[in-house]
C-alpha cells in the first residue's frame, strides 16, 4: 500500500515540542488530543491549543482525537459535543477521531452503537469523523461496517500491519509508540497515512469548525 504521509500523534505527555524541527525531520502531519471524557476544564488536554497553533504555523497537516471513557450512547454523544467545543473555530486537514479503548468489557452491540453515535454527532457538525482503536477492538467490539462507514485509524504497534481491518479500510496505521523525531524529547507515536486526506478535506469542505 502506498503511504501518502508520515504522521505523529501527540498529547500533553509529549511535553514541549519544536514543530519546525518536527517538520524538518520529514513529518507531514500531527493528530493532537483535544481532551478526554465529558466536558470539564480538567479534561481538556492542556497543550491542545499550543500544539494546534504551533503545528499550523510550522506548515504541518493537523488532525485531532478525543479519548473516550463512555459506557453508553448518551455518554458518547456528550463526549463528541465536548470535542466539538474544543475544536470550535479551528480547521483540520486530517480527520477528527474518537479514541475508543476503555470499552473492552462492553458488548459489540453497545460499542458499535457508541462509535456510531460519536461519529454521527461529529458529522452533523461538518466533520470527517473516524475511530481510533487497537486492531483486535475492531474485530471483537465493532461490526464489520464501521471501518467502511467511518475512517479507521488502527493501532498495531509491533510494526505488523493490522490484520483485523481490511487493508482497503485502514486510513492511518499507528505502527509504533517508540518513535524518535527531531523536536520531541522521548518516545512519540508514529503513524502512516494511506489516504490523501488534505486533498479530500479541501474537496469536501469538511473539518472546518
Amino acid at each position: 500500500m502506498r503511504s501518502f504521509y508520515r504522521i505523529i500523534d501527540l498529547s500533553h505527555h509529549n511535553g514541549a515540542v519544536d514543530f519546525k524541527k518536527v517538520k524538518a525531520a520529514g513529518i507531514n502531519g500531527v493528530i493532537i488530543r483535544t481532551g478526554f471524557g465529558v466536558k470539564s476544564p480538567k479534561q481538556a488536554d492542556r497543550r491542545f491549543e499550543e500544539y494546534y497553533a504551533k503545528a499550523k504555523a510550522a506548515g504541518l497537516y493537523v488532525g485531532a482525537y478525543h479519548y473516550s471513557y463512555a459506557k453508553d450512547v448518551p455518554g458518547a454523544v456528550k463526549e463528541a459535543e465536548f470535542m466539538l467545543e474544543l475544536i470550535k473555530g479551528k480547521s483540520f486537514e486530517l480527520p477528527v477521531y474518537g479514541d475508543f479503548e476503555e470499552q473492552g468489557t462492553l458488548s459489540k452491540f453497545t460499542c458499535t452503537a457508541m462509535v456510531k453515535a460519536f461519529c454521527d454527532r461529529l458529522e452533523a457538525a461538518g466533520a470527517w469523523a473516524g475511530i481510533y482503536s487497537y486492531d483486535t477492538f475492531f474485530k471483537d467490539k465493532l461490526t464489520a461496517d464501521i471501518p467502511k462507514r467511518y475512517t479507521a485509524w488502527v493501532a498495531r504497534v509491533e510494526n505488523v500491519f493490522p490484520k483485523c481491518v481490511s487493508p482497503d479500510d485502514v486510513g492511518i496505521w499507528q505502527y509504533s509508540w517508540k518513535g524518535k523525531v527531531g523536536g520531541i524529547s522521548g518516545d512519540v507515536d508514529m503513524d502512516r497515512c494511506y489516504r490523501n486526506f488534505p486533498d479530500l478535506m479541501k474537496r469536501s469542505g469538511k473539518n472546518i469548525f
